[in-house]
C-alpha cells in the first residue's frame, strides 16, 4: 500500500472535493481525480461517489477510512522510529590517551555524548607513549591521543596542538618566577622525572647531553599526579612538563612553571587511528568531539587546540 495514495484518500475524504484538494496541492483537479481512481482500482472498486458538488464515501469508503487513517498514523510512527534509530549512534569507542591530556578532556567528552549521543559507550586506556603506540598497532584502540615529536605524514594522525614545555615548581621558585629558561638552567637542579624506558626521558637526557651535563633525577616516577605532588611539597624540587599536565594546579596556585627554551622541547599532540580497519560512525562522532573539545565551565570555551598553548 502506497502511503501517498493513503494520504490523498483521506485528504480527499476529509475535505469533501478533489477540487479542494488539488488547489492546495496547486494541481489540477484532473490529476488528483486519476490517482483517486488508481487507488480505487488497486482495492477493489469505487471508495467514493461523485457529484456535482464534490464527492462523498461509499459504504465501502465509510468502513475503510478509519482502518486507513490507523495505518497511516502507525506507519508514520514506525517510519520515524526508523528514522531515529539510524540516525543515532551507538556501540563501544576504545579510546587511548595520554596521561597529561586524560581527566578534563575525556570529563567533557563524556559530558557532551551522554548529551547528544547516548548510545555511544567509551572504553578508555590510560598510558604511555610506547604502549598507545603498541595498542594502535594491534588496533587494540580505535584512536588514541598522543605526543609525537615530528609532523606525522600518513592520514591515519591529526595534529590537534602544539604543547610546549616547562619547568615546573613549588609557588614562589626564584628560577621558574621568569617567563622563560635555558634548559642548560636545568644543571645541578633535583628533578623529578619519568622512568625509563620513555621516549619523553630520552628526549631530556639526550637534550642534557647534547650540552654537556646529564640532568639529576632526585626521584623517578611514571606518575604525573606524584611528580606534581612531590614538586608542589617540596621546595627546590622541579620537573618537566608539558602545559596540559600543570594547567589545573597553575589556575589554583599550586605550581608555579616557566617555559623552557633553547632548545624548545616542544611535542606534537596528534589524534592517532590504527593503519588497518575501518572507522565506525561512532568512532568518527568521538573523534571529532576530541578535534573540537570545549566546555561550558572552560575559560572562554577554548577548543582543545588552542588550549593547550599556554
Amino acid at each position: 500500500m502506497n502511503i501517498e495514495s493513503v494520504r490523498l484518500f483521506l485528504e480527499v475524504a476529509d475535505s469533501g472535493s478533489m477540487s479542494k484538494v488539488a488547489a492546495r496541492r496547486q494541481t489540477v483537479q484532473s490529476h488528483i481525480s486519476r490517482q483517486i481512481s488508481d487507488f480505487e482500482r488497486q482495492h477493489g472498486g469505487a471508495l467514493f461517489v461523485r457529484t456535482g458538488r464534490g464527492v462523498s464515501l461509499t459504504e465501502a469508503g465509510a468502513r475503510a477510512l478509519p482502518r486507513l487513517r490507523r495505518w497511516l498514523q502507525e506507519t508514520e510512527a514506525l517510519s520515524d522510529s526508523l528514522r531515529a534509530e539510524a540516525s543515532t549512534l551507538g556501540g563501544e569507542v576504545r579510546l587511548g590517551i595520554i596521561p597529561s591530556a586524560a581527566h578534563e578532556l575525556m570529563t567533557c567528552v563524556f559530558q557532551r555524548l551522554r548529551e547528544h549521543h547516548p548510545g555511544i559507550r567509551l572504553n578508555v586506556v590510560e598510558a604511555q607513549g610506547t604502549e598507545l603506540n603498541a595498542m594502535l598497532d594491534s588496533s587494540a584502540v580505535d584512536m588514541a591521543i598522543v605526543f609525537r615529536f615530528q609532523t606525522p605524514r600518513g592520514s591515519d594522525e591529526k595534529v590537534l596542538a602544539v604543547a610546549h614545555t616547562y619547568l615546573v615548581s613549588a609557588p614562589g621558585d626564584a628560577i621558574t618566577a621568569q617567563s622563560s629558561v635555558r634548559f642548560s638552567q636545568l644543571q645541578g637542579l633535583p628533578l623529578a622525572l619519568p622512568r625509563r624506558p620513555s621516549p619523553w626521558r630520552n628526549a631530556l637526557d639526550d637534550t642534557a647531553r647534547s650540552q654537556g651535563f646529564v640532568l639529576d633525577a632526585a626521584i623517578e616516577a611514571d606518575s604525573l599526579i606524584l611528580q606534581k605532588e612531590l614538586v608542589a611539597s617540596t621546595p627546590g624540587l622541579y620537573t618537566v612538563l608539558g602545559p596540559y599536565a600543570i594547567a589545573q594546579e597553575l589556575r589554583d596556585g599550586r605550581l608555579q612553571a616557566s617555559r623552557l627554551l633553547e632548545p624548545d622541547l616542544s611535542r606534537l599532540v596528534t589524534l592517532a587511528f590504527p593503519r588497518q580497519g575501518k572507522m565506525s560512525a561512532a568512532s568518527r562522532c568521538v573523534a571529532s568531539m576530541i578535534a573540537d573539545w570545549s566546555c561550558p565551565h572552560t575559560p572562554h570555551h577554548q577548543p582543545f587546540a588552542m588550549r593547550l598553548q599556554l
